[in-house]
């Protein structure tokens, strides 16, 4: 099944528009259009929707066909504070808690108010819903 980032950047090579092309035609930060078009952004705010809509030259509903739902299933907090831990210790090959499927990780450097640098890892299943941010 084609993905979100899939669904935009045919739509967008169809158009024949660069990233930042689509970010301009939709009102929209290249960012937001380089995080979707690498998958990950798995849900957008209405707004975004419908400004990636106009630009792609499709309805609204097009996209959030390819939106990944947020269920109601729950991971321990256990859970996700050990994969934190393991993100942040440079553990690779992390699995979904959720599905099994491959974890897509990173750390995100940060600093505080007092210019030290704070780690903070994240993390999104490459299948389901799951994230950790």
């Amino acid at each position: 099944m084609e993905t979100l980032a899939q669904f935009v950047q045919k739509k967008r090579d169809k158009l024949g528009l660069s990233p930042l092309g689509l970010a301009r035609r939709c009102n929209l930060d290249v960012n937001i259009i380089e995080e979707i078009e690498a998958g990950k952004e798995l849900f957008l705010s209405v707004t975004v929707r419908q400004n990636l809509a106009k630009g792609l030259k499709c309805n609204p509903e097009d996209i959030k066909f390819f939106e990944k739902d947020f269920d109601m299933d729950v991971v321990s907090l256990e859970i996700i504070e050990s994969l934190k831990e393991l993100i942040l210790n440079g553990a690779g090959g992390l699995v979904c808690p959720k599905c099994d499927a491959a974890l897509v990780t990173r750390i995100a450097r940060m600093y505080d108010l007092e210019d030290n640098l704070i780690l903070h890892p994240k993390a999104h299943c490459s299948k389901c819903s799951f994230q950790i941010s």
